[in-house]
């Protein structure tokens, strides 16, 4: 799930993923009718007009339902007019589950992008109020006003208010962050960078303002200084859907390849006996890989007591990044101990990650599971240096 996706419309999120490209367009051929409306929509879309382009693709929804591009505005459009109401928080809840419907209709239709999957998960079901954006009501309350202006294109008036709400509370991260999306849709890049890194400076534990202030960055072909923020973004959160697409979308448009390394980590499986079996593939040559047994032996050793004594706060046993990593180095000591004539590229690689001090974190953010995660916060804390090496390195490949 996404914190702090609830906190706004997600209106300028939309704007910024098409700023870098990310949203692909229909090809599907139209009649003149439906491509004059989707025209004329576009543009309201484009400046931030919402209310006026809701008309358009309610009736666009009707006259092309497999058209990708028509819900995907529909829906921003939806969560646009939720904004502008300010006393029936009924209406607002029934317009945010619309939004949410139309997001999974594009999706039907065929847009897997990480934009609409990160709007279908942050969306809850129920159409759920948002989280306010401050603790102190008159800076809340001028947020509030602020997203109305923004929503409706006044975007100098949107920024004035932000200030306002800014002054009130001078911590409001969303303030700060909103003030750069103001500048930024004004088509003023270099006056919206300060804002994104007001926010940063707020709380650097939130990804949204590394992945925002990427995209002036992008739109001025500074592709070097805008992949650095994708790689904050991306280790900050990276369980995000929405940090992972900044990234993504900055390989592709840059065309780097990205990814983790392969290491084919042994699956352990819960028979309806409740015991538990791992398969482990061990290759007919020297090469060291009968070593994987030592993963197996760590981890029933962290089951059986050594989690215990790491973590004794926690009642219950979960699968913990000490422990994976202990495993891990136990296949490396293993089968260098065997001396192999060859030793496995994979076991290499595991040996190769360990000496350059980012095994931690290949596991926090390539092999996570539900367990491991749960150590990502602290261990992002201490060793935030080491989890962008790891994406350096590793992830983005060497030009």
């Amino acid at each position: 799930m996404f914190p702090n996706m609830n906190k706004r419309f997600f209106l300028s999120l939309a704007f910024l993923l098409v700023s870098i490209g990310l949203l692909a367009g229909s090809g599907a051929a139209q009649n003149d009718d439906v491509a004059t409306l989707k025209a004329q929509g576009q543009v309201l879309v484009d400046a931030q007009k919402y209310t006026e382009a809701l008309p358009i693709y309610e009736k666009l929804a009707k006259l092309a339902p497999k058209d990708l591009v028509v819900f995907r505005n529909l829906a921003s459009s939806l969560l646009g007019q939720s904004a502008q109401i300010t006393e029936s928080e009924a209406s607002k809840r029934e317009l945010r589950i619309r939004a949410r419907q139309a997001f999974i209709t594009a999706k039907n239709n065929g847009d897997d992008s990480l934009f609409v999957l990160g709007m279908i998960e942050g969306i809850p079901a129920d159409g759920g109020n948002p989280a306010g954006f401050s603790d102190n009501a008159q800076a809340n309350k001028l947020m509030e006003k602020a997203e109305s202006l923004f929503s409706s294109g006044k975007l100098d008036d949107a920024f004035k208010a932000y200030q306002e709400a800014l002054k009130v509370d001078p911590n409001c991260y969303h303030a700060a962050l909103f003030s750069g999306d103001a500048k930024l849709q004004a088509g003023k890049l270099d006056e919206a960078g300060p804002w994104y890194d007001r926010a940063i400076a707020i709380n650097p534990f939130i990804e949204t303002a590394y992945r925002y202030s990427a995209t002036p960055l992008m739109r001025q072909n500074k592709y070097d200084q805008a992949r650095d923020r994708y790689i904050e973004a991306y280790i900050v959160a990276p369980y995000d859907r929405l940090a992972l697409s900044g990234i993504v979308g900055w390989g592709q448009i840059t065309k780097t390849p990205l990814g983790h390394p392969r290491i084919d980590i042994p699956e352990t499986k819960v028979g309806a006996n409740g015991k538990e079996t791992t398969n482990i593939t061990v290759s007919p040559e020297n090469d060291g890989t009968t070593a994987w047994i030592a993963y197996t032996a760590t981890r029933i050793a962290w089951k059986n007591e050594k989690f215990a004594k790491a973590f004794p706060r926690e009642q219950a046993y979960r699968h913990s990044l000490a422990e994976e990593a202990d495993a891990l180095r136990s296949v490396v000591k293993m089968a260098t101990q065997q001396k192999p004539k060859t030793l496995d590229p994979q076991i290499a690689m595991l040996s190769k990650l360990d000496q350059d001090g980012v095994l931690e974190a290949f596991i926090l953010i390539a092999t996570p599971d539900a367990g491991i995660a749960r150590d990502h916060p602290a261990y992002l804390r201490a060793n935030r240096d080491k989890l962008r090496q790891y994406v350096l390195k590793y992830v983005i490949a060497p030009k």
